[in-house]
């Protein structure tokens, strides 16, 4: 009877995890449905309504540059999925190609540009392929109050526009070379999140916080792991923590495995003759693996307790509209 019983439960709990049908009222995206690209189904949204609106996606890769603009109430896109925790099994992915080459800033090379708040994206895999060379966007997260949950956000310099207002990245994968984790404003907490760095002939560097000022700014890292992408061989030491583009960045990395791919020294200057290190915080606490070891960089430190979620998303983050407690 127990096994029966458990097995049930098993079951109940993959087939909570499956999304492959619409939520009613949905905008629904794919090949012979309502919309063909997600671009037309963001165009069709309400710009007034106070009301919750929801975009499904099915699954098929899009080639477009997506930008979702101010809305008045809360957006949800959710993308099909057989395991809605788990970003490896997404069907969906948004990819474009662009990159400050082609494009006047950061921003507009973005595959995907978010500038509304109370939004919450699952289960979608966000691409900037356009490679070495030049910053190129995959996600340009440019409002607070966002959520991105199982979510694959990849590519090669400057991956992740993580640029103002409090944001949460959870159980997602963010893969990159060069300060592909980066902006100037947000609070930004990523938790249980998979970051992998790819192959590089030279230094590289997952984060680069670009605060500029004593506010409120923050990136930190929980209960995730660092190490090579998939497919990818990554010389022990290559990768840096995260170095300053700004001179008061501040980057807390916790309670994170990190792989042979992280330095010894763990953080970096900006570039020799220009370091920018007059007010940064870049600290540790609790790190594992063979990536936590080692004699950090002199500006670094060692944290005695962990930053706690509620000092960079706010007392009342969990009644926030978007935060999705299940993915936490």
């Amino acid at each position: 009877m127990k096994l029966i019983t458990l097995f049930l439960s098993l079951v109940s709990l993959t087939l909570a995890a499956r999304r492959l049908k619409p939520p009613t009222g949905a905008l629904v995206v794919g090949s012979g449905k309502q919309f063909a690209t997600i671009s037309s189904a963001v165009a069709a949204l309400s710009n007034t309504t106070t009301a919750e609106q929801t975009i499904f996606i099915h699954p098929g890769t899009y080639a477009e540059q997506v930008f979702i603009p101010k809305l008045a109430g809360p957006l949800t896109v959710y993308g099909s999925t057989k395991d809605d925790k788990n970003h490896a099994a997404n069907t969906v992915t948004i990819v474009a190609a662009e990159s400050q080459k082609t494009q006047p800033n950061n921003d507009l090379t973005a595959t995907l540009r978010v500038w509304t708040t109370d939004f919450k994206l699952y289960n979608v895999n966000v691409k900037n392929a356009f490679g070495v060379g030049s910053q190129a966007v995959a996600v340009s997260a440019n409002a607070g109050q966002q959520g991105y949950y199982s979510c694959a956000l990849t590519g090669y310099q400057d991956t992740l526009l993580a640029q103002q207002g409090t944001q949460l990245y959870a159980r997602s994968y963010i893969e990159g070379a060069t300060d592909f984790i980066f902006g100037q404003r947000a609070r930004a907490w990523f938790e249980s999140c998979d970051i992998g760095v790819v192959a590089n002939n030279q230094s590289g560097w997952v984060t680069a916080s670009g605060r500029s000022s004593d506010d409120a700014g923050w990136y930190v890292i929980n209960e995730s792991r660092v190490e090579a992408a998939p497919g990818n061989v990554v010389e022990d030491g290559r990768y840096y923590l995260g170095r300053p583009w700004r001179s008061f960045a501040r980057v807390v990395v916790q309670n994170t495995r990190l792989s042979k791919v992280i330095s010894p020294a763990g953080w970096s200057v900006w570039n020799v003759g220009d370091e920018r290190l007059e007010n940064i915080t870049f600290a540790e606490y609790g790190n594992k693996g063979p990536g936590a070891k080692g004699e950090r960089a002199s500006f670094a430190e060692e944290l005695e307790a962990p930053v706690a979620i509620e000092t960079v998303l706010g007392e009342g983050w969990k009644g926030e509209k978007y935060v999705d407690l299940k993915f936490l």
